[in-house]
C-alpha cells in the first residue's frame, strides 16, 4: 500500500487518486518525472538543426573536442548545454581515472573504475543518438551533479 503525498492517507495499490483527499496521484497526474531534465523546447529548431555535429564533438573527442566546440560555437545555447554535459562526463571520468591510478594495488577500484566507464561510454553513445534526434535532455548519472547548470 501507498500513501498520498498530499494528505498522508492510506491509497489502496492501482489508485488514480486519493480516496481521502482527491488528489491526483503519479503519472495519472499527467506529471513526468523525467520532464525537468528535458530541455529540448529551450532551444530553436534552426539552432538545433544547423549545430547538432558541433554539440557530438565533445562527447566523441573527448577534452579536445570540449576546446574546438568551445572556441567554434560560442553563439548556440543548443551546443553550449551539450558542451556543459560533455564537461560533466570529463569530470566523472577523470575522478574515476585518478581512483583507479591511486589504488591500483587493489582489485576492487580498477573493477568498479572499468564498470563505471562501460557506463560512461553507453551514456555518451545514448546522448550522441539524441543529439541528432534533436533532443537535449541532461544524461543520467551526471545529471544530478550541481555544477555547471
Amino acid at each position: 500500500m501507498a500513501f498520498c503525498p498530499k494528505c498522508g492517507a492510506q491509497i489502496p495499490d492501482g489508485a488514480n487518486v486519493c480516496p481521502q483527499c482527491g488528489a491526483q496521484l503519479g503519472m495519472a497526474a499527467g506529471v513526468d518525472p523525467n520532464a525537468q531534465f528535458d530541455h529540448t523546447a529551450e532551444f530553436s529548431a534552426k539552432d538545433v538543426s544547423d549545430n547538432k555535429c558541433y554539440a557530438v564533438l565533445p562527447y566523441l573527442l573527448g577534452i579536445i573536442g570540449i576546446l574546438v566546440t568551445a572556441l567554434i560555437s560560442k553563439e548556440s545555447p543548443f551546443v553550449q548545454f551539450h558542451l556543459r554535459q560533455a564537461i560533466k562526463f570529463t569530470v566523472v571520468s577523470s575522478l574515476i581515472g585518478i581512483c583507479t591510478v591511486l589504488l591500483v594495488w587493489t582489485l576492487i577500484v580498477p573493477l568498479a573504475a572499468a564498470i563505471c566507464s562501460i557506463i560512461i561510454l553507453v551514456l555518451k553513445i545514448i546522448v550522441v543518438f539524441q543529439i541528432f534526434q534533436g533532443k537535449s535532455i541532461e544524461p543520467a548519472i551526471i545529471r544530478n551533479l550541481g555544477f555547471l547548470r
